[in-house]
């Protein structure tokens, strides 16, 4: 290979070099000083070498691919192999012998019950799932537990030891809920002291083995089990879900307060219901005041993850157990799919911010995830 300034062959450092302008958008550093770039080979005209990246969830993975080609082809590389491969960095104490395979839990809330929590939480795990990310899915909702009816799990959890329960796989999810426990239709008619129980034991005696990311789906409002997953599990983070209607908007604000007050970090809010698309003209119909989300995350300085559009055919899948995969080319599929890759996003800026924070290389990342004050 023949060097950019001569006919000197090139070497790793000015491979190195080139690679240096390769700058992952999020992060503003290049991907040689993050670290991503490993097992560098130089073979007269040949370059190889491995990408590590944050998560396989990552939205830039094809731009820092063909980025990296670019440059390395201008250098007069003939051939370039970048291999990707994904390693999602840990927000979870290792010390906790109850989540120490978890490297990422992330709490799904809402103010009020209607508003498409469940949805969302079931949907962010399926496409998860989907990048190839290795993904648990824990239902919190005691009395309103809908996940394996969303989700399609109908199978019971096997004992995997004593007082060690494993939890039911549905496309690669491993999924807990109490409506596995129970037969279809039976209330659960506890006192808030049972229900803190059962989410302690779904977290400490659930074999759910190495995961990248776990949901948990939270039931409505800022009771017992909220504060029971919070106080419990060191979370990741926080994603709130309503509507633009006023009065859910109101409330779900109040659960983003609750956390805050805990000093859960805020991932983001989500717009769910919308608009409508109009099926016969495609045109989007306003029925609940489409923006009024964002634009109080604007003023509550949180990260805004999108927006879902009403979508019959989301409503039929989830009624029949059928999965994201089964029609991605939905609007709110594909919405979905977006709000996956930015949740994603966010929680390794969040790694890396915490990183920072512990004296190692990180950047300055306050501006993109919101923390909660210091008390």
């Amino acid at each position: 290979m023949i060097g950019p300034y001569g006919d000197s062959p090139v070497n790793e450092e000015e491979v190195l070099a080139a690679l240096r302008r390769v700058v992952d958008p999020d992060l503003g550093k290049d991907i040689v000083t993050l670290g991503w770039v490993s097992d560098l080979k130089v073979d007269g005209g040949a370059v190889s070498f491995t990408l590590k990246l944050t998560t396989p969830a990552c939205p830039f993975q094809q731009d820092l691919v063909r980025q990296s080609k670019e440059v390395l082809e201008a250098m007069g590389a003939s051939r370039v192999q970048v291999n990707v491969v994904y390693d999602v960095p840990r927000t979870t104490p290792a010390d906790n012998l109850a989540t120490h395979k978890i490297r990422n839990i992330i709490a799904v809330g809402s103010g009020k019950g209607g508003v498409g929590k469940s949805t969302v939480a079931v949907n962010l795990a399926v496409a998860l799932a989907m990048t190839g990310a290795r993904v648990g899915l824990l239902d919190a909702d005691i009395y309103g537990a809908s996940v394996p009816l969303m989700i399609g799990a109908n199978t019971p959890p096997e004992v995997a030891g004593e007082n060690l329960l494993k939890p039911t796989e549905v496309a690669g999810i491993k999924v807990m809920s109490v409506g596995l426990l129970v037969p279809p239709g039976t209330p659960i008619i506890w006192r808030g002291a049972l229900v803190t129980k059962a989410i302690q034991e779904f977290i400490a005696n659930v074999d759910w083995g190495e995961l990248d990311y776990m949901i948990v789906d939270l039931p409505p409002g800022t009771g017992d089990a909220p504060l029971t997953v919070a106080q419990n599990l060191k979370l990741t983070g926080a994603i709130i879900v309503t509507t633009p209607q006023r009065a859910s908007l109101e409330v779900a604000l109040k659960t983003l307060t609750m956390f805050r007050k805990l000093e859960v970090p805020i991932i983001g809010i989500v717009e769910n219901m919308s608009y409508l698309v109009c099926p016969h003209c495609g045109r989007e119909i306003d029925v609940f005041g489409k923006g009024s989300v964002e634009t109080v995350a604007r003023h509550m300085q949180v990260p805004f993850l999108g927006s879902i559009p009403i979508d019959p055919r989301l409503r039929e899948a989830e009624d029949n157990g059928e999965l994201l995969v089964d029609f991605q080319d939905s609007p709110a599929a594909k919405a979905l799919m977006d709000i996956a890759r930015r949740v994603a996003s966010k929680v390794s800026l969040l790694a890396y911010s915490r990183k920072k924070e512990e004296g190692e290389e990180g950047g300055g990342l306050s501006a993109f995830l919101p923390m909660p004050p210091k008390r």
